[in-house]
């Protein structure tokens, strides 16, 4: 019984930006736990990696070219998805991140912010959620039964400096989880939930630059991370399946509209 309600066994499971580190770590983690996994990704040489590498943990996975930002791409993966599987169980909105000319630099001020970059950074992470949300989420609502997570951020708990964009869209999803959360929940019955993780700081390719120096060494952005983190160190990107494991599964059936910060006490911890 135990293993019943934590098991995503043969679960149709969407994952947007497959592609990258986090995408690929978690549907690692769910092929291996016997789950179908369909990778998504923009990119086709990242996509066909993961999908040959994801492979090798299990043959129920298939790679699909889409756009998180083009709703007709995704209802062409959506019909492609329930085509050969039938459903989709869970959606995990992954695509998203921070790219440099979003990213202030210490002497740059507001009005220096690259706007284009800015929109760019902020259409990803909220539409990027939102879109897929809207055509995976309506084939949910068809079966009466689903689960979409989404991920936010430790700026959606309180402000992080040189990152104004990435902050505002990821406190965007941490709102829009809730509100999609009861959206569904009132409409189409307590088989559908919508819940958001909130990773703090896990060292990856996106801030690698602002977090490490060239040397090896703690910049000081670090530095200050680390003395508000009570566990006195940076997360394993692999830290974060278990907790989507939990939300995927039947163990969490009451949960919706929360968000699970999984940050070393980072958002608990006041500094003093």
């Amino acid at each position: 019984m135990k293993n019943e309600l934590f098991s995503i066994a043969g679960k149709v499971a969407v994952i947007t930006g497959a592609g990258g580190v986090l995408g690929g770590s978690i549907a690692q983690h769910f092929i291996q736990q016997g789950a179908k996994v369909v990778a998504i990704d923009i990119r086709q040489e990242q996509l066909d990696s993961r999908v040959a590498e994801l492979k090798k943990y299990g043959t129920d996975v298939i790679g699909i070219i889409g756009n998180v930002l083009d709703i007709s791409s995704l209802e062409k993966v959506a019909e492609e998805i329930v085509n050969q599987w039938g459903r989709i169980d869970i959606l995990l909105n992954i695509a998203g991140g921070n790219m440099p000319g979003a990213t202030l630099e210490p002497e740059q001020h507001f009005y220096d912010m690259d706007i284009a970059c800015w929109e760019k950074v902020t259409n990803l992470n909220m539409n990027g959620t939102v879109y897929p949300s809207m055509v995976f989420g309506k084939v949910m609502a068809k079966q009466g039964k689903g689960c979409i997570i989404n991920v936010s951020s430790m700026a959606a708990y309180s402000a992080i400096t040189r990152v104004p964009g990435y902050s505002a869209a990821k406190t965007a999803v941490a709102n829009f989880t809730q509100w999609l959360a009861t959206e569904m929940a009132l409409k189409y019955g307590d088989g559908i939930r919508v819940n958001a993780i909130a990773p703090g700081f896990f060292i990856g390719d996106q801030n690698r630059r602002v977090l490490i120096n060239p040397d090896g060494s703690l910049t000081e952005r670090s530095v200050k991370v680390l003395a508000k983190t009570p566990m006195k160190r940076f997360g394993d990107i692999n830290e974060l399946n278990g907790s989507v494991h939990f939300l995927c599964s039947e163990a969490a059936s009451f949960i919706t509209g929360a968000m699970l910060p999984i940050d070393g006490g980072f958002s608990a911890f006041s500094g003093v």
